[in-house]
């Protein structure tokens, strides 16, 4: 059974993924992914070249993260091009990596979930305050920046919608429950 985690940022994916752990469930992570195979992928190197530019890359293996981003901020276009270079890249080596279980913050605002076949998507949610702190406290950023950055994705609720499973990460509910009535139904 292939299974999606997603869920805004702030959210506690990454929390809910190493309580998976202890179930001796390794979850694919869809940004770390991306970040490697940009960087180790030499027809994903070539392509990101002819869309960005020759300077997107500093030296052979190292991004030019801040051009990277000046382009992905200058237009939805732009993010739609990125993402139908690096998307599918990560659609393959997910096919490739043996693991079930995935996680991407964007999985319903990208198209992801139109590229992989899963059979259960997990929501992780928290409140909007709780969100804003877990970033602003992760990033050392302002709330401001921190709210553009929630609101740069679907709203929760539209996620929550899409999913087939919520999983509250609120700092007070049992996580761990959660996840246990979940592999349970998948068990099923």
């Amino acid at each position: 059974m292939k299974v999606a985690i997603t869920g805004g940022i702030g959210a506690g994916k990454s929390f809910v993924c190493q309580r998976l752990r202890l179930h001796n469930i390794d979850v694919y992570d869809c940004d770390e992914a991306a970040k490697r195979l940009m960087t180790s992928s030499a027809p994903l190197k070539k392509a990101l070249r002819r869309l960005v530019g020759k300077d997107v890359y500093l030296s052979s293996s190292v991004l030019n993260k801040p051009l990277l981003a000046k382009f992905l901020l200058e237009s939805e276009a732009n993010q739609q091009a990125l993402n139908d270079i690096v998307h599918p890249a990560v659609a393959r080596d997910f096919m490739e990596s043996g693991k079930d279980w995935l996680e991407s913050a964007i999985f319903f605002d990208s198209g992801f979930n139109r590229r992989i076949d899963v059979d259960m998507v997990l929501c992780v949610s928290a409140p909007l305050e709780v969100r804003l702190r877990r970033i602003m406290e992760r990033d050392d950023i302002s709330r401001e920046k921190a709210l553009e950055w929630v609101h740069r994705q679907l709203p929760q609720e539209e996620v929550e919608r899409r999913s087939d499973y919520v999983i509250l990460n609120d700092g007070v509910a049992d996580i761990d429950q959660q996840i246990k009535h979940i592999l349970t139904l998948q068990n099923s």
